[in-house]
């Protein structure tokens, strides 16, 4: 699966003084993105961090379009982007409704060795999934 899409309604503590939804919330968002795409595969974060490997953001890039407000019910569409390695790249869009793009995301995550705090290989079994072998 190359894409995955998580829908849900922007709750009120996400916005700022004029009801628009704080930019700094965009990033959990993308992870929302990112994790439920894991699991859609069979594959929790949890399971991997239990298995040694930890995931963090090492590049965050996101261009606003419009507005998300309290109540909106927006989806994100989290889109592999090319063949995980040692690290593994996403695109997102960020809408409103069908077509109203809100944002648009990519993020670079590297695969790394809980314990060693060092890189490695994006694991087997994710790409088995993936149907890369």
């Amino acid at each position: 699966m190359d894409f995955y899409e998580i829908s849900f309604r922007v709750r009120y503590s996400e916005t700022d003084q004029m009801g628009i939804v704080y930019h700094g919330n965009y990033p959990q968002y993308l992870e929302m993105g990112r994790v439920e795409w894991l699991r859609s595969l069979g594959i929790s974060y949890k399971s991997m961090e239990e298995n040694g490997i930890l995931l963090p953001v090492i590049s965050l890039q996101i261009s606003f379009k419009k507005s998300a407000v309290y109540d909106d019910l927006i989806t994100v569409k989290t889109i592999l982007k090319k063949r995980p390695m040692a690290r593994i790249e996403f695109d997102y869009v960020i809408y409103r409704n069908s077509d109203e793009i809100l944002a648009t995301a990519n993020t670079v995550l590297a695969f790394m060795d809980k314990n060693t705090k060092r890189p490695l290989r994006c694991p087997s079994y994710l790409l088995e999934k993936l149907g890369i072998s």
